[in-house]
């Protein structure tokens, strides 16, 4: 491609964008937005993308998966099926034609591919099977202000498998998990492979892959000793600590806490540490309000609360619902003679408690020597707080600590979830019908594209590995007015594409300075540079990552040119 007339307009500077990804996107002429989390990919953008659709399929056909192309717009009827077109939440775009029937711009696709199945597979003779889509998805994100780290509109890779039996899932599983081992291995990024919850889409088992980053929006668990990681929400706490023994002490001491209603507040108010202080805090789990006790210096973990009653929605109740639970605001509730009668869960570090501090369910007051069982009932204990830095790594013992990531693959086994729901049957060897155990993997494409950018990037712009880049080689004549430069330049420009290579010619009639800034903002691994010494048969070959730069005779550069691409990623 010549750049001469190339849509690859470069800023200086941008201001609307925060994150790396987006400001460097933006200065080399990448994208462009149209609105909050909706862009256009400017042609060296669009071709990133489909360099990395591409490895994408590859490995998706290496393990025998099938790709179609599945409509954006689904009728409300199918979501209403599984009782997603109510529990999706705001983030779904609902739409109505003219003749006032409702449809979804497609965040995901497991109802459609659900019910194109039920109608086209109906033996165990045909299965497994699997089948995948690279589309262009919407959802309509409450904050979009990260670039194509979190859009409302974007690239997205979804597969699904179907299978007769839970072993046949499994393998699927393993081929999937392995196929994106291999396609974040080949994009060039440091990633970790973690335990997660299955969020909106439902079922059990399944991973999130993480490109490990600041920008990342995710907390990483991480072992120091072992391989154990987990998203936040899943990591398992292991309690260390020995249970208090409960001997009769004082009884229930009601003290006055003015103004207090924040744990430290009250802890420095009381002279104790946070340790000893419960929080009961008041969610709404599918409509039923629960109260969730955990130690003052721990964090309740809403995923755990919601998987230990098997639920589906779990928020943190409003100040109107505590009131009505408990009749006072926030800050005071406790599990002692609540107003109204709601299921009471328990961390496990709450119940090696000796004796602890609880809200009074009266206004600035608490109350002091308060025991479980003696003074109130718990109805389920689990695991439900976060695990924090210095925490025991549940697999090894060793000590966890925390890094951030950003989520750009997740794998799910879904069950019968959907099929169940939607009625999506097939006859087993026996003649009986059984419902599809489904399988379901989604790939963040754009996603992918800006945490490539977010790992590979220095302070002059994007350094692209090999793999994505929009093109493997910068050409720049110097200065194209002079005959010697151009002519060798021209030429060079035909032989590699005679050879195949990928290459940009910056053919425009700027000054150098300008075409060497624009190249290191560009990021192509590999630049040629044409100049001064064309008339001797001479042109510079230097790596963008590495800075390693030599001069080469034009006659030999191609047959040298091959090792050079090869060292350019390390």
């Amino acid at each position: 491609m010549r750049q001469k007339n190339a849509l690859m307009p470069t800023l200086r500077t941008v201001s609307e964008a925060e994150m790396i990804s987006h400001q460097l996107m933006l200065r080399a002429g990448y994208i462009r937005q149209l609105a909050a989390g909706i862009y256009t990919y400017l042609p060296l953008g669009y071709r990133v993308l489909n360099k990395v659709s591409n490895i994408v399929r590859e490995e998706m056909d290496r393990i025998g998966a099938q790709e179609l192309l599945l409509p954006a717009l689904h009728p409300s009827e199918l979501w209403q099926e599984t009782g997603r077109w109510d529990a999706y939440g705001p983030e779904l775009f609902k739409v109505k034609d003219r003749h006032d029937r409702e449809f979804a711009a497609g965040p995901t696709h497991e109802e459609v591919i659900t019910n194109l199945l039920r109608g086209e597979i109906n033996s165990y003779k045909k299965l497994p099977m699997s089948l995948y889509q690279i589309q262009t998805k919407f959802r309509d994100e409450k904050r979009p202000r990260s670039g194509l780290l979190r859009g409302r509109e974007f690239l997205m890779k979804d597969a699904y498998s179907f299978h007769a039996d839970r072993e046949s899932l499994d393998k699927t599983y393993e081929d999937m998990y392995q196929a994106y081992q291999n396609i974040f291995t080949r994009l060039g990024l440091d990633f970790r492979a973690v335990e997660a919850d299955a969020g909106a889409i439902g079922g059990k088992g399944t991973h999130e892959f993480m490109v490990l980053s600041e920008a990342g929006e995710d907390t990483i668990a991480m072992c120091a000793s072992c391989d154990y990681a987990a998203n936040i929400e899943m990591a398992t706490v292991v309690s260390e600590t020995q249970a208090e023994e409960r001997v009769a002490g004082p009884a229930i001491e009601k003290v006055a806490t003015p103004g207090k209603r924040s744990i430290e507040e009250v802890a420095s108010f009381l002279q104790v540490g946070p340790e000893r202080l419960v929080k009961s805090l008041l969610f709404v789990v599918d409509g039923e309000p629960v109260l969730v006790l955990v130690r003052g210096d721990h964090e309740v973990n809403d995923v755990k609360v919601k998987n230990l009653l098997e639920g589906t929605v779990c928020e943190l109740a409003d100040e109107e619902t505590v009131r009505r639970v408990a009749g006072v605001p926030s800050g005071f509730v406790g599990p002692v003679g609540l107003k109204e009668q709601v299921k009471v869960l328990a961390d496990q570090a709450v119940m090696q408690l000796g004796s602890m501090i609880v809200g009074a369910n009266e206004v600035d007051a608490h109350l002091m020597h308060v025991h479980v069982d003696r003074d109130f009932t718990v109805d389920l204990v689990g695991d439900l707080r976060n695990i924090q830095e210095g925490d025991v790594c549940p697999r090894c013992g060793g000590t966890i600590h925390f890094k951030r990531g950003i989520e750009v693959g997740h794998v799910f086994k879904l069950g019968t979830r959907y099929s169940e729901a939607m009625n999506a049957r097939f006859l087993d060897a026996n003649g009986k019908e059984q419902p599809f155990i489904m399988g379901c993997y989604g790939i963040g494409i754009s996603r992918v594209v800006a945490s490539v950018i977010e790992q590979h990037h220095d302070d002059n712009g994007i350094v692209w590995p090999v793999a994505v880049a929009p093109f493997t080689v910068h050409l720049i004549a110097v200065n194209m007015k002079n005959e010697e430069q151009s002519r060798v330049a021209e030429s060079l420009y035909a032989e590699l594409k005679q050879a195949g290579i990928e290459v940009l010619f910056d053919d425009r009639l700027e000054r150098a300075g300008v075409k060497f800034k624009d190249a290191d903002l560009l990021g192509i691994p590999v630049r040629i540079t044409v100049g001064a010494k064309a008339g001797e048969g001479l042109a510079e070959i230097k790596l963008r990552r590495s800075g390693e730069s030599k001069e080469v005779a034009v006659a030999d550069l191609l047959n040298e040119l091959p090792a050079w691409i090869k060292r350019a990623d390390q």
